[in-house]
């Protein structure tokens, strides 16, 4: 922030939401996403892709966006998580909270939300695989006999 440290990533646009264009659902994506239109939905980018969205001063997402690299001058309404970087430009507005690594923030932008510094990258959800089952240890009766006189009875023996 103020000219000291690193810069925010950008890449090339792959992908423009034009501004009279609404997309309702999820969007995926990989390289850099330019949005003037509106997003119903979450906007996710895979975290070690350098992936960057810029959000324009008429666009609008609705939902959670996580991506590596954010330049925001439009509306959030959800969670943010940059998880390299945010630049919030002076017509950015967060209707959420932003989790971030870096974040460089003009007068007037505005988060009604927390803002959570996170150093190391946050991971993408995604469907946990069910933990297998730790195997049963098998407990069997053993008959255990003495000498003369005493009683005979069952001891548990391990496997």
């Amino acid at each position: 922030m103020f000219g000291k440290g690193k810069k925010l990533k950008t890449t090339k646009i792959d992908t423009l939401v034009g501004r009279s264009t609404e997309l309702n659902g999820d969007v995926h994506f990989k390289g850099g996403i330019h949005v003037d239109g509106v997003i119903r939905g979450n906007v996710v980018s895979d975290n070690d892709s350098g992936s960057s969205l810029t959000l324009s001063e008429n666009g609008r997402i609705e939902g959670d966006v996580r991506v590596p690299n954010v330049i925001l001058n439009g509306t959030v309404i959800g969670d943010v998580h940059a998880i390299e970087g945010i630049e919030l430009a002076a017509n950015a507005r967060v209707k959420g909270n932003v989790y971030y690594n870096l974040i460089e923030m003009a007068m007037g932008a505005e988060v009604n939300g927390s803002l959570v510094h996170r150093k190391e990258p946050m991971p993408v959800v995604q469907k946990q695989k069910p933990m297998p089952t730790p195997e049963k240890k098998v407990i069997q009766e053993a008959k255990v006999s003495t000498m003369q006189g005493v009683p005979t009875g069952s001891v548990p023996v391990q496997q």
